[in-house]
C-alpha cells in the first residue's frame, strides 16, 4: 500500500532564512503543513496577495483553504499571542477554524513563563543568551521537568492546574529576588486567549497525521529557527530550547523516521545571526552594514539587528550532515548583487590550528576565506536560470561542489515569482 511522506523544510544555520516564503511556495504540492517545534519567538514573513504577514505559531500553509495546518506536539503556544496572530489573519479574510488543528500535547506558555525568562536572563549578567523574552525556554524547562501545562489541559480542570503552576513560578521569582513585575493585564488577555483557543480543533494530531499518511497524503513539516540553534547540536548554550533539526520532525509530530522523504535545507547566500553567541564570519565593517541594509536584516518578531557575515561552509556542511539534507534552497542571492568580490568561509582558525569541521565550541575561532568574483548584476528581475550572469552561476556551482548537495531552488527577491527551480 502506498503511503504518504513527510518532507522537512529546515533552516540550516541560525534561522531567518526565509522559510515562510518557501513553505508558501511549496504548499500547493502538499495536503498538510505542520509546525513541529518552537513558538512565538520565531517569525516567518510571507507576502501574500500583496499583503505582508508575520506568522509566529501558525503554519505558513494557512492561506490555502484546501490544506490542513497543524501545530504539533513539539511546539509551545502562548494563547494571547496566538489569538492576536489568528485574529489578524481572520481580519484579512482567512477562516482558520476548519483548516488549523492544534495538538493537545503542545505546551502552553504562561504569563509567568515570560517573567521567568526575563529573570533568568537578568541573573546571567554578562553570560546572557540573547533570548527573545517570550517565555520559550522556561516553558520547555517545565516540559522536561514534567510540570508543564498542555493544550489538552484547558479542556478539563484547567483553573486548578494553572494556579498551581503559577504559584510555583512565583515562588521561584521570589527566590531570585525578582519581584518587580505585574502580570494582571497580561493574565486577563492570556485567559481570553485560552477561551479563544477552545473554538479550534484541539486533537491528538499525531494520530491525525499518521492516518493522513496511511491515506497517501503528503505532509510538509515546517521548521522554525535554524539547525545551529538546536538544543543538542547548536552552539550551546546560545541556542533555542527545542529540536530544530530533522530529528525534531519525528518527535515534534509523532511520525516515524521511515516516513521522512525529502529534507530541504534553506540557507542564505550569506550568513546572519540574531542574539548572542559565537559567529566566526561576523563582519563589523561597512560590508556587514551594507548586507544588513540591503537584506533588511532585522528580526521579524524582535526587530533586532541581525549580525551579518559571508557564507559559512563549515556550518553548512555540519548542518547538511546532521539533517540528512537532500536538496538545498538558496535565498537572497540578490542581496550580494553589487559586490565586486564575494568571500566564502571554508575553514576556521584558532591558535595556529585550522579545521574544516564544526568544533565543539566555535568561540574564538576566526574564518578562513576564499574569494570569488561577484556578478554585479541585478538579479531581481530574472525568472529563468538561463539568464543568471556567469559569475552567479559559478557561485552556485562552487557551493554545490563544496557542499556535495544540489541547490534546487534559488530565490532572487521577496515575491513568489522570484523563486527559480533548477
Amino acid at each position: 500500500m502506498k503511503t504518504g511522506k513527510v518532507d522537512a523544510l529546515l533552516g540550516i544555520v541560525f534561522g531567518d532564512e526565509g522559510k515562510g516564503k518557501i513553505v508558501d511556495f511549496f504548499t500547493p504540492k502538499y495536503d498538510v503543513v505542520a509546525r513541529f517545534a518552537g513558538g512565538p519567538n520565531a517569525g516567518h514573513t510571507i507576502i501574500f496577495d500583496g499583503k505582508k504577514f508575520v506568522l509566529r505559531s501558525i503554519p505558513s500553509g494557512i492561506f490555502d483553504e484546501g490544506k490542513v495546518n497543524i501545530i504539533g506536539n513539539g511546539c509551545v503556544i502562548a494563547p494571547d499571542l496566538f489569538m492576536a496572530e489568528a485574529r489578524e489573519l481572520e481580519a484579512a479574510g482567512y477562516d482558520l477554524t476548519n483548516r488549523l488543528h492544534i495538538s493537545k500535547r503542545a505546551h502552553l506558555i504562561l504569563p509567568t513563563h515570560r517573567v521567568l525568562d526575563r529573570a533568568y536572563e537578568a541573573a546571567k549578567g554578562k553570560g546572557k543568551v540573547g533570548t527573545t523574552g517570550k517565555g520559550i525556554g522556561p516553558t520547555y524547562s517545565d516540559k522536561a521537568a514534567r510540570i508543564g501545562l498542555r493544550v489538552g489541559d484547558i479542556l478539563e480542570g484547567f483553573e486548578e492546574k494553572y494556579q498551581a503552576l503559577k504559584a510555583r513560578h512565583e515562588q521561584i521569582l521570589r527566590d531570585l529576588h525578582y519581584t518587580d513585575y505585574d502580570i494582571s493585564d497580561d493574565e486577563r488577555n492570556w485567559m481570553a486567549g485560552v477561551e479563544y483557543m477552545r473554538r479550534f480543533q484541539l486533537s491528538d494530531t499525531e494520530l491525525e497525521i499518521n492516518q493522513l499518511l496511511r491515506e497517501g497524503k503528503n505532509v510538509l513539516a515546517e521548521g522554525a529557527q535554524g539547525s545551529l540553534l538546536d538544543i543538542d547540536h547548536g552552539t550551546y548554550p546560545f541556542v533555542s530550547s527545542s529540536s530544530t533539526t530533522c530529528g525534531g520532525v519525528c518527535t515534534g509530530l509523532g511520525v516515524a523516521p521511515g516516513t521522512i522523504g525529502e529534507v530541504f535545507g534553506i540557507f542564505k547566500a550569506y550568513s546572519t545571526r540574531v542574539g548572542s553567541g559565537p559567529f566566526p564570519v561576523e563582519l563589523f565593517d561597512e560590508t556587514g552594514d551594507t548586507i544588513r541594509r540591503i537584506g533588511n536584516e532585522y528580526g521579524a518578531v524582535t526587530g533586532r539587528n541581525r549580525r551579518c557575515g559571508w557564507i559559512d561552509l563549515v556550518a553548512l556542511k555540519y548542518a547538511i550532515m546532521i539533517n540528512g539534507v537532500t536538496q538545498l534552497v538558496m535565498m537572497k542571492g540578490d542581496v550580494l548583487d553589487d559586490f565586486a568580490t564575494i568571500k566564502v568561509c571554508t575553514a576556521y582558525r584558532k591558535n595556529g590550528e585550522t579545521t574544516t569541521t564544526m568544533p565543539y565550541d566555535t568561540a574564538g575561532w576566526e574564518a578562513v576565506y576564499e574569494e570569488l568574483p561577484g556578478w554585479q548584476t541585478d538579479l531581481t528581475a530574472i525568472r529563468d536560470e538561463k539568464d543568471f550572469p556567469p559569475a552567479f552561476k559559478a557561485y552556485i556551482s562552487y557551493l554545490e561542489e563544496q557542499l556535495a548537495t544540489p541547490i534546487r531552488i534559488v530565490s532572487v527577491g521577496p515575491d513568489r515569482e522570484a523563486t527559480i527551480i533548477r
